[in-house]
């Protein structure tokens, strides 16, 4: 039986009598995508240098990825903003990252247009242009694009996912998570992972598996309906994780070093034709080390730091080669647009000696060779959050300079892989028209045949800032139209017009030369004058790709009018004010959705609440107040905040309060009741009281005196020398009742659930009244000392 359709808002075509016989019925037309129209997939890779992928010239296996690019095209020329949050807003709304107030992570957003860390709604997402056009819609994976302060369970929830034109959404809403105890979100609410790393889980396959299942959903109803999905995984950001047969793999591939490993990936890159035969390598970097002037040991655990990450790496691989295997077998891969893109360049936030803890990095707290040695037949699994040195991530942005948050193409210049065999009948190509990630929304929406919205939900829409790609897809010898580019991280600046790059590097061309590190030196205006005076370089980059060959004096109009070409774009853009800080400006305050407060109370049962949304306790008096009942044999957390790369967490343990501080990952500050803890109804406490400053530069909060107290009397008490700084962890935020995700301690198995009741726990962040007059002098004494 036959339909009458019509357009909803149009005349209804049917007849209405008064009865059911003397009418004729018609139907609002459901929302249907044009006939053939093809699925569109992003799949977009964490902090993976351009050498890094095999088909880019690394001895690293990623056959599914290799075999998109022996079906599809392979870019050469395509770049990023250097940071995640930022390139993933622009590849997915088409606009530059400081027009979508993305200038830094959404951690380190200021109170400027340019870097408010909130996306305009003016500014639409590709979920959002698709979905009139008969899309199905789903994110998966990593996320980073909500402001950090609204994550939590009290929303709002407008620039999630789902707020955002995604109708289905399965990952992690910040910037990294572990690997086997991932920070989960299902559409809007927290899910716990779906087994334990003992049953064999993994988020990458977990992630995989939710991809196909979503497609699945869709296809066994409505097989001819496109989707959009967006495919992130956590890979290759740390923590380096994977099981460890597929690290194996690789053991004793990287002994010679990465010197060795870029003269080898070099070499590759030329016989695929991605450099020229006369392209020159970029210069050792001063901040890495030689690797023949290394320890033993040093060589050994740097090794065994790259096997893990290829592993990772391999591992990624294979979970995205299962997604293309089920769009393979299920008729769907030859008309499925997929763009592979990685986020930023390999990163260096493991430091010159690698790491087991990268929270250590956002604390600015120096790596230790002992520690990380101690580690090493552990790495890759679920103890440590580790990341591999600054020489691996020198050698995984070959050929290119310097590494993620900086603007040499080694930060920027990234691997970019198109597949769709459908649309594009060229094979195993290569193109080097020039990109950036803003051009993927006009891409996709050229091959699609989709004009840019008008309005997306009652908004008007600010213009597409990139340009399609698409004119490349089957003419290799098709001019570029993408002519200028700005680009901003940390105060360190380029842009390329026309093959040329000026690079203006902050603080220096290294951190050795420069005589300072990352977010160590404040850009003061008499600073930023003298670097447009004298701060910039500029380079060929259409005959030299590495930047190897300074050309600033030889071509000195030619820079002056590049400089005053990035002060326009800027302008354009949003980009002003510069700001170097690095990871002081995770500590700038940001409104909250709550009015500022000294008083928490939370209770069991509920959420984990994110970190930027808790109970702010680093470097000042804080108490945990908890009324619990428990009766003889009870146990378990009672409130715990952070992961076993720092944390608190207050438990009963054999009938006895205990608190432990985790420093991250480096020590456990402990302290146990000297008594049991009666049966019954009982008022648990924690105070701490500072008695010193923080050195937050050099990674030190503040130290302080912790005690316990049992119904108002001290049953035990310590000084603690050190605190944590800024950042209590990555993943696991404050919760009631249980260790979300891993063990704050080594004292206890998460979730290690309390058995007895929890009636609530409040945290307070007003100074403790001291406990009697003889320990009022005792805090006195300590802060009068703390001043001195």
């Amino acid at each position: 039986m036959s339909l009458t359709e019509y357009q909803a808002g149009t005349t209804f075509p049917g007849r209405i009598g008064r009865t059911i016989g003397e009418s004729d019925a018609a139907w609002p037309k459901p929302n249907r995508a044009e006939a053939g129209a093809p699925n569109v997939v992003y799949i977009v890779l964490d902090d993976t240098g351009y050498g890094q992928f095999g088909c880019y010239g690394s001895p690293i296996n990623t056959p599914n990825l290799d075999r998109l690019a022996q079906n599809g095209l392979l870019y050469t020329n395509m770049h990023t903003t250097a940071l995640c949050s930022p390139s993933r807003s622009c590849m997915l709304t088409g606009r530059s990252h400081h027009s979508n107030g993305m200038a830094c992570i959404t951690e380190g957003s200021t109170g400027f247009p340019g870097s408010n860390g909130a996306i305009p709604f003016e500014n639409g997402f590709l979920s959002e242009m698709l979905l009139p056009h008969g899309y199905a819609t789903y994110c998966i994976g990593k996320w980073h694009l909500t402001p950090a302060e609204q994550i939590s369970a009290a929303g709002p929830y407008d620039r999630w996912p789902l707020g955002r034109g995604f109708e289905r959404y399965y990952g992690f809403l910040g910037g990294d998570t572990h690997q086997y105890y991932p920070d989960l979100v299902f559409d809007n609410h927290q899910v716990e992972p779906p087994k334990t790393p003992e049953e064999g889980y993994h988020l990458t396959e977990d992630l995989a598996d939710r991809a196909i299942n979503f497609i699945a959903d869709l296809k066994q109803v409505a097989p001819e309906k496109p989707f959009f999905l967006y495919f992130a995984t956590g890979a290759n950001h740390a923590p380096h994780q994977a099981p460890p047969e597929w690290a194996e793999k690789y053991r004793g591939k990287f002994d010679d070093g990465w010197d060795a490993y870029r003269e080898k990936v070099f070499a590759r890159q030329k016989e695929l034709g991605i450099v020229s035969q006369d392209a020159v390598l970029s210069r050792h970097d001063p901040d890495v080390a030689q690797w023949e002037e290394l320890s033993d040991d040093e060589r050994r655990l740097y090794a065994r730091m790259m096997e893990v990450f290829a592993g990772f790496f391999e591992h990624t691989d294979h979970q995205i080669g299962r997604l293309l295997d089920y769009l393979e077998e299920t008729g769907q891969l030859d008309n499925t647009l997929i763009m592979v893109i990685s986020d930023n360049g390999a990163s260096a936030e493991g430091g010159p000696h690698g790491s087991v803890n990268e929270n250590k990095f956002f604390n600015n707290i120096p790596d230790d060779l002992e520690q990380n040695l101690a580690a090493i037949d552990d790495l890759g699994g679920p103890k440590y959050f580790n990341h591999y040195p600054w020489g691996w991530t020198f050698a995984g942005n070959t050929p290119f300079r310097r590494w993620k948050r900086e603007t040499y193409r080694g930060g920027v210049a990234d691997g970019f892989i198109v597949h769709w065999p459908a649309g594009i009948t060229a094979r195993g190509e290569v193109r080097h028209q020039y990109g950036h990630v803003v051009d993927m929304v006009p891409t996709v929406l050229e091959a699609l045949g989709v004009d840019p919205p008008a309005a997306v939900g009652g908004v008007t829409q600010s213009p597409i800032e990139g340009v399609s790609l698409a004119h490349t897809f089957n003419d290799e010898t098709a001019a570029s139209k993408h002519h200028t580019q700005y680009f901003e991280m940390f105060a360190h600046r380029a842009l390329y017009h026309d093959g040329w790059r000026a690079v203006c590097p902050f603080p220096g061309t290294s951190f050795e030369e420069a005589g300072a590190g990352f977010g160590m030196l404040d850009l003061t205006e008499d600073r930023l004058r003298a670097l447009d005076a004298t701060g910039w370089e500029l380079y060929h980059v259409d005959v030299d790709p590495a930047e190897t060959n300074d050309l600033a004096e030889q071509e000195r109009a030619r820079l002056i009018e590049m400089i005053a070409l990035w002060y326009t774009e800027a302008g354009k853009y949003n980009v002003l004010p510069l700001d170097s800080r690095g990871t002081m400006r995770f500590a700038d305050p940001r409104p909250q959705i709550s009015l500022p407060r000294e008083t928490y109370v939370y209770h069991p049962g509920t959420q984990v609440v994110p970190e930027n949304v808790a109970a702010k306790v680093l470097n000042r008096a804080h108490t945990i107040t908890a009324e619990v009942e428990l009766a003889a044999g009870d146990e378990g957390v009672v409130m715990c905040h952070g992961s076993n790369v720092g944390g608190y967490t207050l438990f009963v343990q054999d009938g006895k309060l205990h608190y432990v501080h985790n420093y991250v990952g480096v020590r456990e500050m402990h302290l146990a009741s000297d008594t049991p803890i009666p049966a019954g109804k009982r008022t648990l406490r924690y105070e701490f009281e500072p008695n010193g400053q923080p050195d937050v530069v050099a990674g030190k909060g503040t130290p302080g005196h912790a005690r316990l107290l049992l119904d108002g009397d001290v049953v035990a008490e310590a000084d603690f020398p050190v605190t944590i700084p800024l950042a209590i962890g990555i993943g696991g935020g404050l919760v009631v009742g249980r260790n979300a995700g891993s063990s704050i301690t080594e004292m206890y198995a998460a979730p290690y659930a309390f058995t007895g009741t929890i009636e609530k726990v409040t945290v307070s962040t007003a100074a403790p009244a001291a406990h009697d007059e003889e320990e009022a002098k005792r805090a006195e004494a300590r802060m009068a000392m703390a001043r001195q």
